[in-house]
């Protein structure tokens, strides 16, 4: 998947260096993008893939938030633990402010279900994580995981 045009921004000497890498200066690289459109985005692409590949095995923790439901995950090096929440309030929300707070601080209540599941990749892991990132999952630091992690054990 292409980085954005922000995240390319952020990178931008990951990606002089990249472009140095292949003996490419900058020259000759704005020569490449208004002559050859195709191989500036060859290029990018590469780097892409180069920088997903780093942040995907570095990864640990994603989360995945609906309006009903949490779901968590440590990512381990063979296998992916999952913890859903689900809250059986009506008119419940996770994205409403005042609902969340209310699941933070009562992370006991009988409303509350916790389920939570080991599972082996099915096949490499970063292509694994890679497609929970497309279906909405984000990357994070565990926090929720951990203190739900607590609660239920």
């Amino acid at each position: 998947m292409l980085l954005t045009k922000e995240q390319l921004e952020a990178l931008h000497q990951d990606f002089a260096k990249f472009l140095a890498s292949q003996q490419i200066d900058s020259k000759e690289w704005d020569a490449i993008k208004q002559n050859k459109p195709e191989i500036a985005q060859e290029e990018l692409e590469l780097f892409s893939d180069v920088v997903w590949e780093d942040v995907l095995t570095k990864m640990r923790y994603l989360e995945h938030f609906s309006a009903s439901q949490i779901d968590l995950f440590k990512c381990g090096p063979k296998s992916l633990h999952r913890i859903v929440v689900r809250i059986a309030k009506a008119d419940f929300n996770f994205f409403d402010e005042k609902d969340y707070h209310w699941f933070l601080k009562n992370p006991a209540h009988k409303d509350i279900t916790y389920f939570q599941a080991l599972k082996n990749y099915d096949s490499e892991r970063n292509l694994e994580l890679f497609s929970l990132i497309k279906k909405g999952s984000v990357v994070c630091k565990g926090d929720l995981y951990k203190s739900i992690l607590i609660q239920i054990k």
